[in-house]
């Protein structure tokens, strides 16, 4: 665990660098937290297993990155573009103890590193998924999952697709997997 934890520091170290300085239409979408309920089915949905890193772009307050470390067990990075919402975050994270396993780092995700990544979740706009689907491409190794809620990536074929209606909204969640996208 240590390893990781010194790992992320270098990630957050390195990311947060170049953090300070976003360029115009580097925030993709705003921020609405995502209902727990609609969190849980996200990481259901994407199959999570113990040796995953789950990373999530635009984390907001953490909850999907919490989340998947507490239930699963697994490591997490969030990407956020919000100081505010950073420092929440990682407040959170110092309170449950995890920083072990779940760091967010300040930065926008067009920039970042996604490779270490086995399941990528997200709750960005279709045109957001548009300008992030090159990215996402290269980035990411073949079998990594990526899972959207509410907005599909255009020109990708889910694996699967699932729906759920916790309160008055129904969400609709798309798994795609890297390799297996056309």
């Amino acid at each position: 665990m240590r390893v990781f934890a010194s790992g992320l520091l270098a990630v957050a170290s390195t990311l947060s660098g170049a953090a300070q300085q976003f360029g115009p239409g580097e925030n993709l979408a705003p921020y609405i937290p995502t209902p727990q309920a609609v969190v849980e089915k996200m990481l259901q949905a994407g199959h999570i297993k113990p040796d995953d890193v789950v990373y999530d772009l635009g984390a907001g307050d953490g909850r999907i990155i919490i989340t998947a470390a507490k239930e699963y067990g697994v490591k997490a990075v969030g990407i956020e573009i919000q100081k505010d919402l950073v420092e929440k975050t990682r407040e959170r994270i110092k309170e449950l103890a995890l920083e072990d396993k779940v760091t967010v780092v300040h930065d926008s995700f067009l920039h970042a590193d996604l490779s270490p990544a086995t399941v990528v979740t997200m709750y960005l706009l279709t045109s957001s998924n548009d300008r992030l689907r090159p990215i996402l491409e290269k980035a990411l190794k073949p079998g990594t999952r990526v899972v959207s809620n509410q907005f599909p990536v255009k020109g990708w074929r889910p694996i699967a697709i699932a729906h759920l209606k916790p309160g008055t909204m129904e969400y609709t969640i798309y798994v795609y997997e890297m390799g297996k996208t056309k």
